[in-house]
């Protein structure tokens, strides 16, 4: 996943849960919450991992910046050292993206999260968080 500073999580949990449904997965499938390094003590992650029965997994952006996506952020590289946050965490313990990008809609404000969905390689799927206003 990708969060911006301050993300509330309640948009953390309902982007993961209309991703989810969305796919046609259910909430006991997720396996985790993936994000940047510098974004994994967030309220917002922590306190969705938590409402979600998950552990948050914490990647540099450099092992980010190494994963292939099927797409990217110059704007989130200069922000953050790695043009995806949400889709690279997803695929960064291996397996297959399910579910690119998809970013929250709250009402009145820019988003704040973004959300991509990879089966892991033993089959479960995870969600991952990133850098929320990802362009690109």
């Amino acid at each position: 996943m990708g969060a911006s500073r301050g993300v509330p999580a309640d948009e953390v949990v309902d982007l993961v849960l209309a991703t989810l449904r969305d796919a046609g997965l259910r909430t006991d499938e997720v396996t985790g919450l993936a994000t940047l390094d510098r974004r994994a003590s967030e309220p917002g992650i922590v306190a969705a991992a938590a409402r979600l029965g998950v552990p948050v997994t914490a990647y540099p952006a450099g092992r980010l910046a190494a994963v292939a996506v099927p797409g990217g952020s110059a704007s989130v590289l200069a922000a953050v050292g790695t043009p995806s946050v949400a889709e690279a965490a997803a695929l960064a313990g291996g397996g297959d993206l399910l579910v690119p990008k998809r970013t929250s809609r709250p009402e009145g404000r820019p988003a704040g999260v973004t959300c991509a969905i990879a089966r892991e390689g033993g089959g479960r799927p995870g969600a991952s968080a990133g850098t929320g206003r990802q362009k690109g």
